[in-house]
């Protein structure tokens, strides 16, 4: 159905907890034939992105807000960092709102504190990168406030998220939870996540149905992973996919664009 694409997960460091919720690879194959798709992705990841010819580059990629489908490309491979919540401003300078749909060079960043990152990961092969960070990070722990912060949007992320465990709760559910206002609540993911909540968890709903579609039958899908029935499924489904369930998995996508620039790849 898609491109060739393989993910491999190594085990984050235990002391980049705060600041790193996931390190993988993604390599893709050239067959013009088959589309290579970028799921919709409320993540901001650090790139290092390795081609036959000359040194790895530097990207941040940020949220992704709807599925893009592009054609065949030389190989290529690319390392990505999923940031944590929270920690896009105390490692890149900005708020995640301001990386939304972007991919830029880390160095290209305003501020000193994503000039000084790339300087310091840029001339190290990626399978360097994690223990230079491993180094560098624990020294940049924000400020106890800040933290506090931090602390409060890791569980809103959580409880809005698809677990194994329970179904996610609505927003204005997890704001009493949290004891914060919807308004705050709103503004600490735009700030540490990019995205409002309410779409932040129709994208982490869509990537579970994505996960799951091959193990449960559509109604008990809609079911576990929080929305109303079937149909509110498909429809928040297409919205971000551009294809309603079936016809994705039966491989009728949408025509692919050319590929001068895959999110990093």
């Amino acid at each position: 159905m898609t491109n060739s694409v393989s993910e491999r997960a190594p085990r984050t460091p235990d002391g980049l907890g705060p600041w790193i919720a996931g390190i993988g690879t993604v390599a893709v194959g050239a067959d013009p034939r088959e589309p290579f798709v970028q799921l919709p992705d409320p993540a901001t990841k650090v790139l290092i992105r390795s081609e036959a010819r000359g040194g790895p580059a530097l990207l941040v990629s940020g949220p992704r807000v709807r599925a893009t489908y592009h054609a065949g490309k030389p190989h290529v491979s690319c390392t990505e960092i999923r940031l944590a919540p929270g920690a896009v401003r105390p490692l890149l300078g900005l708020p995640a709102v301001d990386l939304v749909g972007r991919v830029v060079p880390l160095g290209a960043l305003p501020g000193r504190t994503a000039r000084r990152l790339a300087h310091e990961l840029g001339r190290l092969e990626p399978e360097e990168v994690m223990a230079r960070l491993t180094d560098v990070l624990p020294d940049r722990l924000p400020r106890a406030a800040d933290g506090d912060r931090a602390e409060l949007l890791r569980a809103a992320v959580a409880a809005l998220s698809v677990s194994s465990d329970r179904t996610p709760g609505q927003v204005g559910e997890v704001a009493r939870e949290l004891a914060v206002s919807e308004r705050q609540l709103r503004k600490l993911f735009s700030e540490g996540v990019g995205l409002s909540p309410k779409y932040y968890a129709r994208i982490d709903r869509v990537r579970a149905v994505l996960a799951h579609a091959t193990e449960l039958a559509p109604a008990e899908l809609a079911a576990v992973t929080g929305y109303y029935d079937q149909s509110h499924m498909t429809s928040d489904f297409r919205t971000l996919m551009g294809v309603p369930p079936r016809s994705y998995f039966t491989g009728r996508l949408p025509a692919p664009r050319s590929c001068l620039r895959i999110d990093g790849l």
